[in-house]
């Protein structure tokens, strides 16, 4: 049999990173564009928040196994199935608008739900183990600044076509199959991801990978996960994460019309690359702090941004109701500070994201127990998002609605702080970490040697 070598680069976590982001670049960045014109573009909000519903519900229900789904299939596989559903919901959309069939949007956002929780697991596993503990931060930003320019781009193929087209009340055919053809590229790359015990980290560790998973091992340790406090004290940030897209959406969608929703997907898309990079790469990876400081800084950045965006959209939302008015042009001069607004909606987004993810990943390094951390931390944050659609579908005040996202982001933030103060210096030390040049004795002894103010610092400079 003929054994091919690959090239050491692309062995690399940061590599596998790049290749996972572009796979979502194609397929959930696609259906981010889609969702951020407002009501899934097409204009009937009940209708979308219904789907929405169903999708986070069934994404809440698979993610608490989906983690468990990973270990035993593999993440690329795991990655190939969970890709699926975004085409299949794109496919609803358009046939709704041509059609009219509510029933089918309904069904495929329940299969979105469940693909998208395998999916995630197999991310959240791959960005958060594979690479070094020093890089985690960065290998988040990179991952969503490539996902959300899919967003980026969908946003402008979705404006482009509707400028052209004229002021749409509904997003035109011609962007849902636009999407379908990129969502299909998306699922091909997934055969591009490497195995976790194929990776090797630039100072010579390799991923630790437990031998062999089961059904019922998975079962017990899914059991450990809810039993462990600091997973329990991140709730309210899982929960709260995603819970604020109905609201956004639904106002998006009542406010503007066709094209500048488009407008505004475009602006949220640019908000999220620059939080994430911003914060991955100057915040939570900064070389000059021990990691349980890093920490506390990405609590305090995301805390100052949630607090002054939010206030913002506050003074903005007491202005207007679910009263049918005009819908707001992008030309319009009342236009410039909304658009601002949403694309600091999503500069905040990517940042709390990121704390959330980087938490998670200082907790372990073992792409088991983070593929199970990940799921139950979507599934947590799927019910957060069905409640809140659910809410939106009954035509809750918008006011009501804001204050309820905003409150329990406030509410997440000193409870994870409790966990950040937790965070050790490396868990090097703790895990069974095996290096491929057998020089795991001399940098565990090196860390455990050197003092804990410098420790951090040190272990830095020795796996650059």
């Amino acid at each position: 049999m003929i054994q091919v070598t690959l090239p050491a680069w692309y062995r690399s976590p940061m590599t596998q990173v790049v290749l996972v982001g572009i796979t979502c670049f194609a397929t959930v960045g696609m259906f981010s564009a889609v969702s951020n014109l407002g009501a899934g573009g097409t204009q009937d909000t009940a209708l979308s928040d219904t789907s929405n519903g169903v999708l986070y519900g069934m994404f809440a229900l698979t993610g608490l196994v989906s983690g468990g789904i990973n270990n035993l299939l593999g993440p690329r596989l795991t990655l190939s199935i969970g890709s699926l559903g975004y085409s299949l919901y794109i496919g609803s959309l358009w046939c709704f608008q041509t059609q009219g069939t509510r029933w089918f949007l309904i069904f495929a956002g329940g299969v979105l739900g469940v693909s998208a929780a395998l999916l995630w697991s197999a991310q959240g596993a791959i960005m958060m183990s594979y690479p070094l503990e020093k890089d985690k931060g960065k290998a988040f930003g990179v991952f969503w600044a490539i996902f959300q320019f899919g967003s980026f781009i969908g946003s402008v193929i979705a404006l482009a076509i509707n400028i052209r087209s004229g002021k749409l009340s509904a997003v035109s055919t011609a962007t849902y199959l636009a999407f379908m053809i990129i969502m299909f590229i998306g699922t091909a790359s997934t055969v591009l991801i490497l195995p976790p015990s194929a990776i090797v980290r630039a100072d010579g560790t390799l991923v630790k990978v437990e031998a062999s998973s089961s059904v019922r091992q998975e079962l017990r340790n899914f059991v450990k996960v809810l039993k462990d406090k600091r997973i329990l004290l991140l709730m309210p940030m899982f929960f709260s994460s995603n819970y604020f897209y109905a609201y956004q959406g639904a106002i998006n969608a009542f406010y503007f019309d066709g094209p500048t929703r488009a407008l505004n997907a475009t602006l949220e898309a640019v908000g999220a690359i620059a939080g994430a990079l911003i914060i991955g790469f100057l915040v939570l990876d900064g070389t000059r702090f021990r990691r349980r400081t890093r920490g506390f800084f990405g609590l305090a950045f995301v805390s100052i941004v949630t607090i002054v965006v939010w206030s913002c959209a506050l003074a903005w939302q007491v202005k207007f109701n679910r009263t049918p008015r005009g819908k707001l042009h992008y030309t319009d001069s009342a236009y410039h500070s909304k658009g601002a607004l949403f694309f600091f909606f999503f500069f905040g987004d990517a940042a709390y994201q990121a704390l959330a993810y980087w938490i998670m990943g200082a907790i372990s390094n073992d792409p088991f127990t983070l593929a199970r951390f990940t799921g139950f931390y979507k599934a947590i944050q799927s019910a957060g998002a069905a409640g809140s659609f659910g809410m939106d579908a009954t035509s809750t005040p918008f006011f009501n609605e804001l204050l309820a996202s905003w409150i329990m982001m406030l509410v997440s933030f000193p409870l994870a702080g409790i966990v950040i103060w937790g965070i050790k210096d490396t868990s090097y030390t703790e895990e069974k970490t095996v290096y491929a040049d057998g020089a795991g004795a001399q940098a565990a002894k090196a860390v455990e040697s050197t003092p804990s103010e410098e420790r951090d610092t040190s272990s830095t400079e020795k796996e650059g």
